[in-house]
């Protein structure tokens, strides 16, 4: 179970005050479908993991990471009242994602397969969820440091932008401004993106580092930033210097082509 925030918009204009602020493709999305986006700074840098589903009479902005309050007081901040949108009150939901194997594509969340359901938190639970043993807490975020997810108070922080998360697949370079645009467009067309997000394992015999701390490579510069760790598991902020190695300070590493985990 995931706690979500759910930020209604209502009313015609809601996918284009979407478009603007947030870092998704919007204008062309249709009732029925879900976009996952950013919402990010005016300088890029990750306020929220989000996702928008599409009503016939507006949208709902699904924020899964991070600061679900300031993402209500910038949308709120930008509405004027020539636009024809309403922006509703946060509501907690529960996410409930059961993987299946032979499940849809990614329909579990976090890149997995199976059925996922939003629920109020006072919701009895639909059968399918109620016939299976939930995950604890610690396997949750075994998964989630498993899958590549950023979470707040970790990787989702005013230090980090989109690209260095691994979060490409969340990003439109071809729709016109939107917030934080302008920092996006150069950093993708002048390959300026300075750290990358990767995984990381103790072996054995190599003590797991701690979130916070800051690693160096063999000749004593910083190489890379840790963010999350549980047991011999964790992430990892790497500079750029260092991409194609396959360890540092001990830790084997995830490739480089890991560094856009596929949950994303």
């Amino acid at each position: 179970m995931l706690p979500v925030w759910v930020l209604p918009l209502d009313g015609p204009d809601a996918l284009r005050v979407l478009h603007g602020q947030t870092t998704q493709d919007l204008l062309h999305a249709h009732a029925g479908e879900e976009h996952n986006t950013c919402c990010v700074t005016a300088t890029a840098r990750m306020v929220a993991l989000a996702a928008v589903q599409v009503r016939p009479d507006g949208a709902d902005l699904i924020v899964s990471a991070g600061d679900a309050q300031a993402v209500h007081q910038a949308l709120d901040r930008v509405l004027f009242p020539a636009d024809d949108v309403r922006l509703g009150l946060p509501q907690l939901r529960h996410w409930h994602g059961l993987v299946q194997s032979g499940g849809a594509d990614r329909a579990a969340g976090w890149g997995l397969p199976g059925r996922a359901w939003l629920l109020d938190p006072e919701e009895p639970l639909p059968e399918p969820l109620g016939a299976v043993e939930p995950v604890t807490a610690a396997q949750q975020e075994w998964l989630r440091l498993r899958q590549g997810i950023p979470a707040a108070g970790a990787e989702l922080s005013d230090a980090f932008n989109p690209l260095e998360l691994g979060l490409r697949q969340r990003l439109s370079f071809e729709k016109g401004c939107y917030l934080g645009q302008e920092t996006l467009a150069k950093l993708n067309s002048r390959d300026g993106v300075k750290q990358q997000l990767r995984r990381f394992w103790a072996p054995d015999g190599v003590e797991p580092p701690k979130a916070g701390e800051t690693l160096l490579d063999d000749s004593g510069e910083r190489a890379a930033l840790v963010t999350s760790v549980q047991g011999s598991m964790g992430l990892l902020l790497l500079r750029r210097r260092c991409w194609n190695q396959e360890s540092i300070a001990g830790l084997a590493l995830s490739l480089p082509s890991a560094a856009v985990f596929d949950s994303h």
